[in-house]
């Protein structure tokens, strides 16, 4: 699928639109641009960012980045996966390359009732690829990994056995989608410039004609 028509094919669930609304972490707030982050974290790409936040804000957020849940392999299964989900194409990199890795580590602490979901189906995700093909998700070639995805990506068509991998992968697609256009590469691969200045220079001559009115 090309990364331009991904949103028009799997749209943002509610999930994914509460997570952005309140904890776009992964670049700049949608709501315009902000300062570029001045530091990368050293275990998943996670900067830390520069734009306001009060001072218990700020003590939080550095509790969080200081925690460690999500274990190596875990974080390197998640990259995988959300490369798949967002892959790097001509307009720009993947999900991994913005960010979304560290995002998703962030999010799980911020919003601890992801942690279960997360951790049991990314487990999921190395049984099912270990009863398959003997390894770990991370380990199988790219047709071997799009075999298993093409099994959970579609609830609608989805064998009720899958009902588990599903739910993770629809879990794993909003937060991939989330932070990769909250992203300042996410913002530049569908054209999002955000506030910007104008030069307003009043009421068009025939809009104030249509209404009787004229600058004095």
């Amino acid at each position: 699928m090309k990364k331009r028509d991904f949103l028009k094919n799997i749209g943002l669930s509610s999930l994914g639109m509460a997570v952005m609304s309140t904890d776009v972490l992964a670049g700049e707030m949608l709501d315009g641009p902000k300062p570029k982050p001045k530091a990368v974290l050293p275990n998943g790409n996670m900067p830390k960012l520069n734009y306001g936040r009060t001072k218990k804000e700020a003590e939080r957020d550095a509790e969080l980045m200081a925690e460690k849940f999500l274990t190596e392999h875990e974080l390197k299964t998640i990259t995988v996966l959300s490369d798949i989900i967002i892959p790097a194409d001509k307009f720009s990199g993947s999900a991994s390359q913005s960010g979304v890795t560290g995002f998703i580590e962030f999010i799980v602490k911020d919003k601890p009732e992801f942690k279960t979901p997360m951790r049991g189906g990314l487990r999921w995700l190395d049984s099912t690829s270990i009863k398959r093909f003997e390894k770990n998700f991370i380990l199988l070639t790219s047709k071997q990994q799009i075999e298993i995805v093409d099994d959970i990506a579609y609830p609608n068509k989805s064998k009720p056995e899958y009902s588990q991998g599903v739910s993770f992968f629809s879990l794993m697609r909003n937060l991939t989608a989330t932070g990769f256009y909250s992203s300042e590469m996410g913002h530049k691969d569908i054209g999002y410039l955000g506030n910007r200045p104008n030069n307003w220079e009043g009421v068009p001559d025939d809009v104030l004609k249509e209404f009787g009115l004229s600058y004095s």
